[in-house]
């Protein structure tokens, strides 16, 4: 039986080879250019589209999911040129004689699967640096925001041939089949566990991949910590699209003389940010996810958890108010897994050794917050603990700062994304070394093996 793909790759395979590898820069510009114009022109659609799949409002929508997107643009328009540029190298006195440098060039055929949280920022993010670094792209949107990912497919059928940009729409198994093929590189984000499988995919192809994974991030607020700020922080981070986000704070570990400041100032946040009646408040994104978080807070009370606020579950909207939750152990169910929802668990520690071995007991993280004012402790931290991201005094803003590489380490993530990293991600670091005709000092060396041939080897080895 043959591959319901096949045709589809063989074709930007062809096109990529005969047309788009050698495509310039201006040509490369223009189509990101064209994107540009397409969202900012059906913004409102966006908006719109993405509302209809669960129910994030307008202003979040441009935050979120447009604004890194044109930003994303807007750092190609400036730098792509520069990134894309031959580098030279410095040759050593052994190497006397030869030019070397380092030539960019596309890997080829990619394969973007996207997830369901941000449908449309984390599908045309990826795109961008795979056009920019001119590559041809399929894209796997998320089945679980139809209609986000119908207006992509839209948007991309008005813009690209398909034999460079192409969008694939289905579940599971069409991912499956996709991943059969053998794709130049493989970009994916969504949960470690799928991530582990598309790994084990690319791996018969000996595909390089860029996993954008997630993990259960840590926020510490120290003894120094300015409460008010860092509730203001935290509340934003961790509720704007209603938890569903791979940065935002999973946990927060308190230092036990700031937990009952640090737990009135998250209240008073939640009802200035999100209050009950508020336009704010993003939905569940369908019911397998609603009733897993609901399902999470039963466990989490019957363990012993106690709602400080929130804890009120829609059945009929997906809706889940902002939770914060106390009482937990490192023990608890909760702390167990990547949340992924509206619900914060608070941790109070005695010592920052102890808040750094109880951190370093979990996978490492994608983020990692500190709110501090202690350059001791910030020493520390960075020093004793590792993540992807890191922000200080700040949450999940490290995204969006367009010069900072973006992703995992580990079980969080392989490779990075954004601006000039997200145009190494798609590259092809190609060295490439020029050597003179005639005498050249390897030739000094070339067997047979004199005395002084010897010594000259020995002295290149130690010496040269």
């Amino acid at each position: 039986m043959s591959h319901p793909f096949q045709q589809l790759f063989d074709e930007q395979h062809t096109h990529f080879h005969q047309k788009i590898k050698t495509s310039s820069i201006q040509k490369r510009l223009k189509k990101l250019k064209a994107l540009k114009t397409w969202i900012k022109q059906n913004e409102k659609e966006i908006c719109e589209e993405i509302y209809k799949d669960f129910g994030k409002g307008e202003e979040e929508v441009l935050l979120t999911e447009i604004k890194p997107i044109i930003d994303e643009i807007k750092q190609h328009t400036l730098h792509l040129s520069e990134w894309a540029e031959t580098k030279k190298v410095s040759s050593s006195v052994a190497f006397w004689g030869t030019r070397s440098y380092i030539q960019f060039e596309p890997k080829g055929v990619t394969l973007l699967i996207a997830p369901w949280n941000y449908p449309f920022n984390l599908c045309i993010g990826p795109l961008i640096s795979a056009i920019g670094a001119g590559c041809t792209a399929i894209i796997k949107p998320s089945e679980h925001t139809p209609n986000t990912s119908n207006l992509i497919d839209k948007m991309i059928s008005e813009l690209f041939d398909s034999r460079e940009v192409k969008v694939v729409q289905g579940d599971v198994a069409v991912s499956t089949e996709l991943l059969a093929l053998p794709f130049d590189h493989i970009f994916f984000t969504g949960s470690p566990a799928v991530g582990k499988l598309v790994m084990q995919a690319a791996a018969k192809n000996l595909t390089s991949v860029t996993l954008e994974l997630g993990g259960r991030n840590p926020a510490i607020v120290d003894e120094t910590a300015n409460i008010k700020d860092a509730a203001q922080k935290i509340v934003w981070g961790k509720f704007i699209n209603s938890g569903q986000t791979c940065i935002a704070p999973n946990y927060v570990l308190v230092h036990e003389t700031q937990s009952d400041p640090l737990k009135k100032a998250l209240i008073n946040q939640l009802n200035i940010q999100f209050p009950p009646v508020s336009e704010s408040l993003t939905n569940i994104v369908n019911s397998h996810h609603f009733n897993r978080l609901s399902h999470l807070l039963e466990v989490t009370i019957k363990e012993g958890g106690v709602i400080l606020h929130g804890g009120k579950t829609v059945k009929e909207n997906n809706f889940i108010s902002p939770t914060l939750i106390e009482g937990i152990s490192e023990n608890s169910t909760l702390f167990q897994e990547e949340i992924f929802g509206p619900i914060l668990p608070i941790i109070t520690y005695t010592s920052l050794d102890q808040a750094l071995t109880l951190i370093r007991t979990t996978e490492k993280p994608l983020a990692l917050y500190l709110f501090s004012q202690s350059k001791k402790n910030k020493r520390s931290v960075l020093s004793q603990s590792s993540a992807g991201t890191t922000a200080i005094n700040e949450t999940t803003i490290q995204f969006a700062q367009p010069h900072l590489p973006f992703g995992g380490v580990n079980h969080s993530g392989i490779g990075k994304a954004h601006g000039n990293f997200g145009f190494l991600e798609f590259s092809n670091q190609r060295s490439v070394l020029h050597q003179r005709v005639g005498l050249t000092t390897l030739k000094t060396i070339f067997p047979p093996y004199s005395n002084l041939k010897r010594k000259l080897i020995r002295f290149i080895t130690f010496w040269v």
